[in-house]
């Protein structure tokens, strides 16, 4: 091996042999090449970097996010212009359609302004990495003159027959199709994007309760298919004993209650009533969390009726595990209920698990029980707010007054976690105090300080 690496070295190092005396030899070493210019190979280096970070996967999505959803919006536009002209009673339902057209065309040319912006930034950003790209290029066949004994370029040759190698291989045993939905399906695609609001309304009772929960029944008793719910926080912003239902969207808007309110018990709060905001409506039945309890009640709007169903021991509760963003803790927090397509679920933390999320599927029967259980890796008070959407937990936190991100989301499937989501919901008013997905329509149904905000679900 010696002969090898000295035998190189001669082209470019020359030895001189001087004897000095009969007991002292003395080697000469002169470098006859030129010295390597490491500072430009670690120039090259950090520019390499620096023009891989500059171009992202989550660019070329937010890209394809904004065409997919002017492509899904105009052809709601339409629909709803369709709807507007068959329309002729000249009064309420008339009105409502000129301010969903209204929403919809403000909507679009935000689209559409959005959508300029981008373009024109990754037109500007494509000239800028072509030319470092060039830059970098010519820098790197300047250094391979210094490669004198050609092991870069047997390594790209190297390289090139790997890939011509498993490009055979793979042409010789192709890939089979798999015959069954992959993992974690969802009969309406991927999730991808939120648009809106849809809806925005202050209801019967503008500015006067700051917290509380609105939605559908994604499982509605008969006859109750266009009615929608809503739950107000009203004694201290904290507890509440009655659901108020809708028996349409144009209801809820203008504030005609019928049939108005569903008590759970005359006196607010005692044994079994609400706390918190976090509330949702499930076949004909309440959800939430009971009163001083580490507990979820489902309350029977047909029956009058209240179960239980006991959380692990250690779970946080009396606004100890709340939603929270750098400025602000939402009380009574400590457990968020959800729907989607499969059901009901609890979000919840305990003391074992040190404040890190945990999702349980609560099972319907009589009484109620708690089913399978899931542990996360991201910290509740490091939340605003959960979703469920097709068995997946998405989570948002609080970016600014006006902008609410989904960041996170857990596959109850796969188990797989993801931080990257990059997901932005335009808020109406700065904090959101709870958010509730509903399978019926795809809409996102948010409660922002008075507000009943909805918002549209994108699928791919």
């Amino acid at each position: 091996m010696k002969l090898f690496v000295i035998v190189p070295l001669c082209a470019v190092l020359s030895f001189t042999h001087q004897a000095l005396s009969d007991d002292m030899c003395v080697c000469e070493l002169t470098n006859s090449g030129k010295a390597f210019p490491h500072d430009k190979l670690s120039t090259l280096e950090d520019n390499a970097s620096k023009c891989q970070s500059s171009i992202t996967r989550k660019m070329t999505q937010e890209l394809g996010s904004l065409l997919l959803g002017l492509e899904r919006r105009l052809p709601q536009l339409e629909e709803d212009v369709s709807t507007l002209e068959r329309e002729d009673d000249g009064e309420l339902y008339s009105v409502l359609s000129l301010h969903v057209i209204e929403n919809e065309l403000t909507e679009i040319m935000q689209l559409i302004d959005r959508l300029n912006s981008t373009t024109l930034g990754h037109q500007r950003l494509t000239t800028d990495t072509n030319k470092q790209l060039e830059d970098l290029k010519a820098g790197m066949q300047e250094l391979e003159a210094y490669d004198t004994m050609q092991v870069a370029k047997r390594q790209k040759d190297n390289r090139r027959l790997r890939r011509d190698l498993d490009q055979c291989r793979n042409g010789l045993h192709p890939t089979s199709q798999p015959t069954q939905p992959p993992v974690g399906y969802c009969p309406h695609g991927q999730f991808l994007n939120i648009t809106g609001p849809r809806v925005q309304t202050a209801g019967e009772y503008p500015g006067s309760h700051k917290y509380g929960a609105w939605g559908r029944d994604p499982k509605p008793a008969a006859g109750k298919e266009s009615w929608y719910w809503m739950v107000m926080l009203t004694s201290g912003n904290k507890f509440a004993h009655y659901v108020r239902l809708y028996s349409s969207l144009s209801s809820l808007i203008v504030g005609v209650s019928v049939p108005g309110n569903v008590q759970i018990h005359a006196a607010n709060p005692t044994t079994n009533t609400v706390q918190g905001p976090n509330v949702v409506l499930y076949g004909d039945a309440l959800y939430y969390n009971c009163y001083n309890q580490d507990a979820v009640c489902r309350f029977n709007l047909t029956t009058k009726t209240v179960t239980t169903v006991q959380l692990p021991k250690g779970t946080r509760f009396n606004s100890k595990g709340n939603f929270c963003h750098l400025d602000e803790c939402y009380p009574y927090t400590d457990l968020d209920l959800a729907t989607d397509e499969s059901g009901v679920w609890v979000i919840y933390t305990t003391n074992q698990d040190f404040g890190n999320l945990v999702l349980s599927k609560v099972e319907e029967g009589e009484p109620p029980a708690l089913g399978q259980t899931w542990r996360t890796s991201v910290y509740k008070q490091a939340v605003t707010n959960t979703f469920m959407t097709c068995g997946v937990l998405y989570a948002t936190r609080y970016v600014d007054k006006d902008v609410e991100e989904i960041f996170y989301s857990f596959d109850t499937t796969t188990g797989a976690e993801r931080f990257n989501i990059g997901v932005f919901i335009n808020k109406m008013s700065a904090n959101m105090y709870s958010l509730n997905y509903s399978p019926v329509d795809h809409m996102l149904h948010a409660y922002c300080d008075s507000l009943m905000v909805s918002y549209k679900v994108l699928f791919q």
